[in-house]
């Protein structure tokens, strides 16, 4: 909010101007589009070669990023970078797949045979896998975002980046995220969504794809911790890994139905399984989930960090799990940890 009002609303007319870049209009410039005819498309996608890294948005501020939308391609090869204002380092940097909420870009398709839907406020992945981010990333001086195909073969990407120019609050934070995985979890220690975070801000959210290894009993025991400016002890501390994706009793696996249950709402959801839970051994089953603090963000000073424990009824297990972390910080922030290699994301 701003003066006591909030800036969103529609009615509200402000002083700016929108942009859209896409493969129609790689510059993003007013009246910058195609200049094909009526129903005639010319550019509607790019190709991005093994090893190659393209430009999709290089812009000056200050302004915002309102919208992301990709498709084609939509694998872990494809990773995503965001640059603020000039630095050579990225705040973001994430294969889209999971930044997207889909880590197991392999299946299109839940354990009832449909395509995976994300439905939140955040992050909307519809049926074909159109991946959508609203996310509100403001700049001051510059943005810049890339694309870098990191698998052995040519790709398809379709794009479209979309925000404004204007004013930005004078204590607008910069948006930042960053890609983590453990191929197993370390049984009986905590799997680290997000560490290294210098500075002042807020935690806004996350991203999390777990594949279950050994027999499909309970795992979603694990608490979730948040360590806030040089804590020794957590602050923030969730009795269970459903529990802070705002579910409960294993997702209804355990009481009445005993069947887990997706549910996908604006902040929080486990939107999908692949696997046939109703067999005890089945192979590996896979959860995908998320949880935005729209509503509720989490404020440090100095530093943050945040763990969630892999445990079930039986004790502590080794699956597999893979995250993104969301957050604003004060000024743009150099990432604390380098990707796993493209090979070291297969999900097995």
């Amino acid at each position: 909010k701003q003066n006591g009002g909030d800036i969103m609303k529609l009615y509200r007319i402000k002083n700016r101007q929108s942009f859209g870049f896409s493969a129609e209009n790689p510059t993003g410039q007013k009246n910058g589009g195609t200049k094909g005819k009526d129903c005639e498309k010319l550019s509607p996608c790019i190709q991005i070669a093994p090893g190659e890294t393209v430009t999709l948005c290089d812009t000056d501020g200050p302004g915002m990023i309102t919208h992301i939308w990709f498709t084609g391609y939509v694998g872990h090869s494809f990773v995503m970078r965001i640059y603020w204002e000039n630095e050579e380092f990225p705040s973001v940097e994430a294969p889209i797949s999971a930044f997207f909420g889909c880590a197991y870009d392999e299946n299109f398709k839940d354990r009832d045979g449909n395509y995976i839907v994300l439905n939140s406020a955040k992050i909307l992945t519809a049926p074909g896998r159109g991946f959508n981010s609203y996310w509100e990333m403001p700049f001051a001086k510059h943005c810049r975002i890339t694309m870098e195909n990191r698998g052995k073969k040519e790709e398809t990407l379709y794009y479209m980046i979309s925000g404004w120019y204007g004013e930005i609050p004078q204590d607008a934070g910069y948006f930042h995220a960053a890609y983590r995985q453990e191929h197993p979890v370390t049984k009986g220690r905590a799997y680290t969504i997000i560490d290294g975070i210098e500075g002042r801000g807020c935690f806004a959210g996350l991203t999390l794809a777990t594949g279950m290894n050994g027999n499909n009993t309970c795992w979603v025991e694990g608490e979730a911790k948040m360590y806030i400016d040089d804590d020794q002890y957590p602050s923030m501390n969730y009795t269970g890994t459903e529990d802070y994706f705002c579910g409960s009793y294993g997702f209804g696996n355990d009481i009445i139905l005993n069947r887990y249950q997706t549910f996908s709402g604006m902040y929080t959801g486990l939107f999908a399984i692949m696997g046939d839970n109703r067999e005890f051994y089945n192979g590996q089953q896979r959860f995908l989930l998320y949880r935005f603090h729209e509503k509720d963000p989490v404020y440090f000073s100095k530093n943050f960090k945040m763990t969630i424990d892999n445990l079930g009824w039986t004790g502590p297990r080794y699956d597999d799990y893979t995250s993104v972390a969301y957050w604003y910080l004060e000024k743009p922030s150099k990432l604390a940890k380098e990707l796993p290699s493209d090979e070291e994301m297969v999900m097995k």
